[in-house]
């Protein structure tokens, strides 16, 4: 259950979250192999201040669906407009991002969803984005914005509308989580 905003009006937002476990998790450790002291209220509260820095100031084209993030501060879905002059201009894209405890030292699982998935050389038709900050790349300097920032660009510099090669074989087999992919980064040109 979240409850996103207390109605104290001098006090910035807090949220509380119960959380089940789902699967027992592994301690987090950083890139060194050294063990991380996450604390909830850390992540939690670099989600507030990335949410309320996307509402006040978001890129040109992107906005947050401050009802879905009310619900659940975990998930936020984020829309997204293809740019002027592009390929994708006119259309209305939405992404859902998800965070765990261990953010921003993990990244968080993003995917188009909805019913217009863009047609994309690295975007597969079940959502999932071949984007290398999305897993190997990520570092916890990067936020939101960035990503949203980096997902508009990818889609404006393409070329051509077409789905990746192997787009029918990755969604039939691939895990439901995209970050469990072990992808082959091979093409920055489209």
């Amino acid at each position: 259950m979240l409850k996103l905003f207390k109605k104290s009006k001098d006090k910035i937002p807090k949220s509380e979250i119960i959380n089940e476990p789902k699967e027992p998790q592994k301690p987090a450790v950083s890139k060194c192999g050294k063990p991380l002291l996450l604390d909830n209220s850390r992540w939690e509260r670099r989600l507030h201040k990335e949410l309320m820095s996307l509402i006040k100031e978001p890129p040109p084209g992107v906005t947050v669906d401050t009802e879905s993030v009310q619900q659940n501060l975990s998930e936020w879905k984020i829309n997204i407009k293809g740019f002027e002059g592009t390929l994708y201009e006119g259309e209305d894209f939405q992404l859902l991002f998800k965070f765990n405890n261990k953010y921003p030292f993990d990244s968080p699982e993003v995917t188009f969803i909805g019913s217009n998935i863009p047609v994309h050389p690295h975007v597969y038709s079940n959502g999932h984005i071949c984007l290398s900050i999305l897993t190997e790349d990520w570092s916890p300097a990067l936020s939101v914005q960035s990503v949203c920032l980096s997902i508009a660009s990818m889609l404006s510099s393409c070329r051509e509308k077409k789905r990746p090669p192997d787009n029918t074989l990755y969604v039939k087999t691939c895990n439901k989580n995209p970050k469990k992919t072990k992808w082959w980064y091979h093409d920055d040109s489209v």
